[in-house]
């Protein structure tokens, strides 16, 4: 649209006004001053009027141009401007702060909304697991089929993406309290340092674009809450919102998986990157052939009270998880302890039906016979300071509990009777643990997009 067809200055004639009028089609003129500021608007039937109350063809436009017409500008909001042309307006001008013509919006013409630059953001949940565990790593089920129950917590990781006109690639993490710096992909893949998860997924989705990428958890690392494959999530989430053909829940947990397990080498199970991508209570079996996830369907009174019998603490003491799941993996050639990793299966079934029929007591005597279990999987998997905690708690209400994870340190998980809860957390922090509160969490990773200008002010400072 040529906009100097609807200036005219405010000196010119009539027959000029409507020669503009007749060029450009819309049936106005915008009157400027000398400085090019737009002082007024004439319409066709402006023109016609005065000339019918006498004026001359060579009388100022000026003469019939209204100083106080309707205009916008370029913040004004699409609503509005949709609202004046429904009103018996016909056209709006767009003026600058200096009252100069920057566009012309009518009823057959309204600008595109042009695509902003968006970023993306994404929160997932960490997983607490209540039995199975060990019969979610490949060398089990490959023969024998496994099975866990988890369900995820009020507690995230949490990312946030948004794309650089450059290939420079930035990644901050508070976890890491550590930044890198690159100067495209191939340079961010090969430097050293803390970073080789987040390279790790790289390098299973390569994308073709550079970025900043900004990562904080809200509880530690090496927890045993599955933190790892949480932080896969949400950073596979945000690029998914990148993605015209976007990943799946399978297929975001499989990448995850291929990231960390293949691409990084650390040895462990499948469930924790279903469980965050997924989220909610879940009962999963794992073959060969397919994993397959079975969302529990427990009455909400039921799990109010599972969640108000529950004590998270954590005993402060990190895990090296893979080293741990090693380890299994070499005790697993023992028929041995293959039989007590099925015999941990075949009591998740019976917690399952535990949960599904509201038997609280009974689960909670079921997380203990897990737990008795678990420890005998590797001799890594507890240790004398972890085996006082937990007899401890049992000595102050607890019926049962667990180590979260692989094993090692981490949180431990403890089901208590409701008039036993005080005595067991006091018992707890008496012993300098950190109780953790929490609450079942029924989503699992959520990903999303903004317009940076509707959320973001550039800073010098920032």
């Amino acid at each position: 649209m040529k906009l100097d067809l609807f200036l005219i200055s405010e000196g010119a004639s009539l027959r000029d006004a409507l020669q503009q009028i007749e060029a450009n089609q819309h049936g106005i003129v915008l009157t400027t001053d000398l400085t090019g500021r737009v002082t007024g608007l004439a319409t066709d039937g402006d023109v016609r009027r005065t000339l019918l109350d006498g004026a001359q063809l060579t009388a100022a436009i000026a003469s019939c141009a209204n100083p106080n017409f309707v205009w916008a500008d370029a913040a004004s909001p699409r609503e509005l401007l949709l609202k004046q042309l429904d009103n018996r307006i016909h056209i709006i001008p767009l003026l600058d702060e200096s009252r100069r013509l920057t566009g012309i919006v009518s009823r057959d013409y309204l600008p595109r909304q042009t695509e902003e630059p968006v970023y993306a953001r994404a929160r997932s949940p960490v997983r607490i697991s209540f039995g199975g565990g060990g019969s979610d790593l490949t060398h089990f089920f490959e023969g024998d089929g496994g099975a866990v129950i988890n369900t995820t917590i009020s507690l995230y990781s949490h990312a946030t993406l948004r794309k650089r006109d450059d290939e420079k690639i930035v990644i901050h993490s508070r976890d890491l309290d550590a930044t890198l710096n690159a100067s495209d992909l191939t340079h961010a893949l090969v430097q050293k340092g803390p970073f080789g998860l987040i390279q790790a997924i790289l390098k299973a989705i390569h994308p073709d674009f550079g970025f900043e990428l900004y990562l904080h958890s809200d509880f530690p690392m090496n927890s045993g809450l599955g933190g790892s494959a949480v932080v896969s999530a949400v950073v596979l989430g945000c690029f998914n919102q990148f993605r015209q053909d976007r990943w799946d829940s399978h297929e975001l947990a499989e990448l995850a998986f291929q990231a960390e397990r293949l691409y990084l080498g650390i040895a462990g199970g499948w469930q924790d990157q279903y469980a965050t991508v997924f989220g909610g209570f879940n009962f999963m079996e794992f073959r060969m052939e397919q994993n397959i996830v079975h969302p529990l369907r427990i009455p909400s009174d039921v799990l109010l009270e599972l969640e108000e019998s529950l004590v998270l603490v954590d005993t402060s003491t990190p895990h090296d998880s893979g080293d741990i799941h090693q380890d299994q993996r070499t005790q697993m050639r023992q028929e041995a302890v293959r039989q007590k990793v099925q015999s941990n299966v075949d009591l998740t079934y019976r917690m399952r039906n535990h949960l599904l029929r509201g038997r609280l007591l009974q689960f909670g005597q079921a997380l203990h016979e897990a737990w008795e279990l678990k420890r005998q999987f590797s001799s890594k998997i507890s240790n004398s300071r972890l085996d006082t905690i937990y007899s401890d708690a049992l000595a102050h209400g607890a019926l049962g509990g667990k180590l979260l994870g692989a094993g090692g340190g981490g949180f431990f998980l403890f089901y208590v009777t409701p008039f036993r809860k005080h005595e067991l957390i006091a018992n707890l922090e008496s012993a300098g643990l950190k109780v953790r509160p929490f609450r079942f969490e029924q989503e699992g990773l959520r990903a999303w997009s903004a317009r940076e200008r509707k959320n973001h002010i550039e800073s010098d400072n920032l």
